[in-house]
This record gives structure tokens, C-alpha cells and sequence, in this order.
């Protein structure tokens, strides 16, 4: 112990401070790992900042630093798509219309557009249902009808009224519409651009997980049961497609671009040449006036999958069918 107001001083068999002089190391590159302290150094060896030299041949340390430098170069230089793809569990959807695009899943600008020009590019797109136990189902659309708004006397926000019923038609675009008809059906609805404009989907060409749908239809429909349903059955009607992916009041509100349950992708490109899309009178519109003959559904010409064929339709022009101006459909007289 030191005398009081003294110093201590180093008595007999203690050892003397000893100086350790740390070097830079210029010629080798940094190591990551933790720095040796100067007390557990080799005998012979110089401690650094940076590593203990003798600790690995110089050559083969400064091949290992220029391979790292050479691995984060590249991964700095990756796009972030890139990265994406190429982290363990991610996987992206085989139905994609351009390679660019690795989500597939269609955003809230897609939905942001006039009922009827919405109504068009709906089809050909590939609406998803992800079931509760990870199955996925799948189905082009080939189906749809627009429905205007407060003018739309067929529509059920016709005067502009809103109801809790009705209030998705009145959210912003992409969100989920379904209602209940004839106490047993549920029809799904997208709304629009445009306040209480929507559209609705009628029909889909399934794609993926048929048994499933075929399964989910056979334990929700009310009739002909026992007889096995054909695929071209399975969701040929806006009732029928919302039985095959198992779509009911719970989806009623719910955002298209960001649900985790239901989604819309792009659709697979399968041909150069675009299809012929028909415009023909919407399906059970009664006591509506003029509205029950405007060509506000349109389907995709010469598909099994669509629900009703319009026969006189099909034959007319299709510059004499519609025109469309700011969203509002013109009949061409």
C-alpha cells in the first residue's frame, strides 16, 4: 500500500511497465474480427490495430480480403429486385406478363380509372385467392360489367345514396364490393374511379386449383347436387366465381392492392395479337329504363368461360358499339 500523500513505487520482484509500440499495418487489409490485446501476442510477433501479423501467411490473407472486397462490390451493385429474388424463400409468381416486373401483383394505380376503361382492362388479368391453409387459386378474367355511379340506374348507388351496404363502392379505388343477392349468393364488385362506381366480375377462366374450386362449389351450391361439375362451370358467373374461391361478406371493404388473401396479378401473355373484347347489355338489369340496353358488360369474344354470349353483339363493329369519353359510355346510335 503506498504511503499516505505519496506515490506508490514498484517493490522488490515487481514487474517494470513495459512499453508496446503499435504499428500500422499497410501492407495487409483490416480484419473484421476482434483485435488481439498486446498480453496475448506470441513471443516474436507485432500486435496491430487491425490483426496480429504471423497470424497467416501475407499472401493468402491478402487473397481472402480481395475476394471479400470482390463479393460486397457486387452485392452493392445489385438491384434491389435482384436481391429479392435471390433471398432463400422467395419466390416469385409464374404469371407475369413482363420479366421486369417480380411482384406481378397489380397496384392501387392500376384500380384508379373510369368504371368502363377499368371494366376493359380487368380482363385478361388473373384475380388470386389465397386460402387459410396457403393454397393458392387462380382464374383469368374474362368477364366484367361497369357500373357509372349515382347516374347508373342499374347501380346500388343510383341518386348517390349510401348505405352501410353499399359503402365500398364509395371507398377509394380497389376497394372490395360484395353483397348478397337472393339470400344464398355473394357477387364480388372493384370499385372505381368515381364515387359509388364499381365494377363487377363475372366470370374467370380457372388457372390454378381446380379440385379446389370444384370442391369449394360442390359444398356451397344449392342444386344438382351430386353431379360433377366441368371445368368450364366452375366460375362462369359472378356467384359461381365467388363459391370457387370462397368469397363471401368477410372480403366486403378490403383493399385489392394490399390484402393478403386476395389479389389481382398481370396476366400471362399468350398471344401477339390482343383479343377481341365484346360490349353487350348487362346481365338481370330490370326496371332500370334505358340502362337495362347499354353495353356496359364486356367479355372476351370466343371464350368458353364467359358466362352469357351476346350473339347480336358480336356481330356489330366495334367502333359502332361504344366510344368512351372521360369514363362515360356513349351508345353509338
Amino acid at each position: 500500500m503506498p504511503a499516505r500523500g505519496g506515490s506508490a513505487r514498484p517493490g522488490r520482484g515487481s514487474l517494470k511497465p513495459v512499453s508496446v509500440t503499435l504499428l500500422p499495418d499497410t501492407e495487409q487489409p483490416p480484419f473484421l474480427g476482434r483485435a488481439r490485446r498486446p498480453g496475448n501476442a506470441r513471443a516474436g510477433s507485432l500486435v496491430t490495430g487491425y490483426h496480429e501479423v504471423g497470424q497467416m501467411p501475407a499472401p493468402l490473407s491478402r487473397k481472402i480480403g480481395q475476394k471479400k472486397q470482390r463479393l460486397a462490390d457486387s452485392e452493392q451493385q445489385q438491384t434491389p429486385k435482384e436481391r429479392l429474388l435471390s433471398t432463400p424463400g422467395l419466390r416469385r409468381s409464374i404469371y407475369f406478363s413482363s420479366p421486369e416486373d417480380h411482384s406481378g401483383r397489380l397496384g392501387p394505380e392500376f384500380f384508379d380509372q373510369p368504371a368502363v376503361t377499368l371494366a376493359r382492362a380487368f380482363l385478361g388479368q388473373v384475380l388470386v385467392r389465397r386460402l387459410a391453409d396457403g393454397t393458392e387459386l387462380r382464374g383469368r378474367i374474362v368477364e366484367t360489367e361497369a357500373y357509372l355511379g349515382p347516374e347508373d340506374e342499374a347501380a346500388h348507388s343510383r341518386g348517390g345514396r349510401q348505405t352501410p351496404r353499399n359503402r365500398g363502392m364509395f371507398m377509394k379505388p380497389g376497394t372490395l364490393y360484395v353483397y348478397l343477392i337472393y339470400g344464398m349468393y355473394f357477387c364480388l364488385n372493384v370499385s372505381s374511379q368515381g364515387a359509388g362506381a364499381c365494377v363487377l366480375l363475372r366470370a374467370l377462366e380457372p388457372l390454378e386449383g381446380l379440385e379446389t374450386m370444384r370442391q369449394l362449389r360442390n359444398s356451397l351450391r344449392k342444386s344438382t347436387v351430386g353431379r360433377s361439375l366441368k371445368d368450364r362451370e366452375l366460375c362462369s358467373g359472378p356467384s359461381k366465381l365467388c363459391q370457387a374461391l370462397a368469397i363471401d361478406k368477410s372480403f366486403d371493404q378490403r383493399d385489392l392492392a394490399q390484402d393478403d388473401a386476395v389479389w389481382l396479378e398481370h396476366g400471362p401473355l399468350e398471344s401477339s395479337s390482343p383479343a377481341v373484347v365484346v360490349a353487350a347489355a348487362r346481365i338481370g338489369i330490370g326496371h332500370a329504363g334505358e340502362w337495362t340496353q347499354k353495353p356496359l358488360r364486356f367479355y372476351v369474344q370466343g371464350s368458353p368461360w364467359v358466362s352469357v354470349v351476346d350473339r347480336v353483339a358480336e356481330q356489330m363493329d366495334q367502333p359502332q358499339q361504344t366510344a368512351c369519353s372521360e369514363g362515360l359510355l356513349i351508345v353509338q346510335k
